[in-house]
């Protein structure tokens, strides 16, 4: 059984977070930006962490309204849906995980306004971590 990839995807920047190899914990890796090399950025960590699912955030407002995030959020997993052949990509519900992340890392010290980068990662380590969660818990 592979690692498990989380993506908190942004406008700006991708959060990035993976599993350890008994799929228990996730761990922050530095944010993408999000530009032309975002899906070869990740097809790399895909091959070289054997990874074999891929759970991108979709972010909808507390409403459950879908947002401009939404959409673009909708578009990411469909683009990797056709790029990965060799691990399965699903989305996961991400309402609240940046919230989260940065009142963790405010715990931490860390202010977010000077460490956007690592919010971001930190979001997607929630994300992951509230995935891998839930497969313990069935």
């Amino acid at each position: 059984m592979g690692r498990i990839l989380g993506l908190d995807p942004g406008s700006k920047r991708c959060g990035v977070a993976i599993s350890d190899s008994a799929r228990t914990m996730a761990f922050p890796r530095p944010a993408f930006t999000v530009d032309d090399s975002l899906l070869v950025l990740i097809s790399q960590i895909v091959d070289d962490e054997s990874v074999d699912l891929v759970v991108v955030g979709r972010p909808v407002a507390l409403s459950g309204r879908e947002t401009a995030s939404t959409v673009m959020a909708d578009g990411l997993f469909h683009e990797l849906r056709a790029a990965l052949h060799h691990a399965t990509v699903i989305q996961w519900d991400e309402r609240l995980t940046t919230q989260e992340a940065t009142r963790g890392l405010h715990a931490a010290g860390h202010r977010s306004a000077d460490h956007r980068d690592r919010v971001d990662s930190a979001a997607a380590v929630v994300l992951l971590q509230h995935y891998l969660d839930g497969l313990r818990a069935h």
